[in-house]
């Protein structure tokens, strides 16, 4: 199954939605799509919306923890919402539960990060 990536700008935040798998032979398209808009270091946040996620390897661990590596030196922070079993056993495993905040939908982790829909 391919990866579907959607990218969308809400004030200082980007929010990330994943669709299907995110795994070795996928994880450089991701890397390179968010290149461009965290580029701009006015983005200080990120959501990652997993709700179309449906599998992830070690692979989509590094991709997530590349990303928080620049957010973070802009006093950001990353919220991840609608986890899967699967998912969040990955995300429980590798310890990122310690530096990236659980959102039960997109909403809540919206207003996490101080943005209003």
């Amino acid at each position: 199954m391919n990866l579907a990536v959607a990218v969308e700008r809400c004030g200082d935040t980007l929010v990330v939605r994943l669709h299907g798998e995110l795994d070795h032979h996928r994880a450089t398209a991701v890397k390179q799509q968010l290149e461009k808009p965290l580029e701009d270091l006015q983005l200080r946040n990120i959501v990652l919306n997993c709700a179309h996620l449906t599998f992830m390897d070690s692979s989509g661990i590094g991709v997530i923890l590349g990303r928080y590596k620049q957010i973070k030196p802009r006093q950001g922070c990353m919220v991840i919402c609608h986890v899967n079993e699967i998912v969040h056993r990955l995300f429980e495993l590798s310890g990122l539960f310690k530096i990236i905040t659980l959102a039960q939908n997109e909403d809540e982790a919206l207003a996490h990060v101080g943005v209003n829909r």
